[in-house]
């Protein structure tokens, strides 16, 4: 299956179990893998047999920025139940969050989650 790739969306979020995260916020990134079939795109150079990641980044920028959880992975589970519910052609999705601030004492790049979901589930 062919993949079209998102990597490392930024956005501003409020996401968190603590207090402060869901007041002061942080910083959050989003890798993602749609998987779609892009031969008829390919071939026919034809938009329409494809999936607009500037769409799909809308559709994530709303949830991540505009919507508050407490677990990053209910965060990536709402971001993979509404692409694949809006994007017909994507079969697959893999997201992965990134948070790369958790209120965690020590050094690390960052703490993160990734699923994968498909149609069937």
């Amino acid at each position: 299956m062919d993949k079209i790739l998102l990597s490392n969306l930024g956005f501003y979020g409020y996401h968190g179990v603590l207090k402060e995260e869901s007041v002061l916020g942080q910083k959050f990134f989003i890798d993602m893998e749609l998987f779609v079939d892009t031969k008829e795109a390919g071939i026919n150079d034809d938009m329409n047999k494809s999936v607009s990641y500037a769409e799909v980044y809308d559709v994530v920028k709303e949830i991540t920025e505009n919507r508050r959880f407490n677990l990053i992975e209910a965060l990536a589970e709402n971001i993979a139940k509404e692409v694949l519910d809006k994007f017909v052609l994507i079969k697959e999705v893999m997201v992965r969050v990134k948070k790369p601030e958790a209120p965690v004492n020590g050094i690390y790049d960052y703490f993160g989650v990734e699923i994968r979901r498909g149609r069937h589930e």
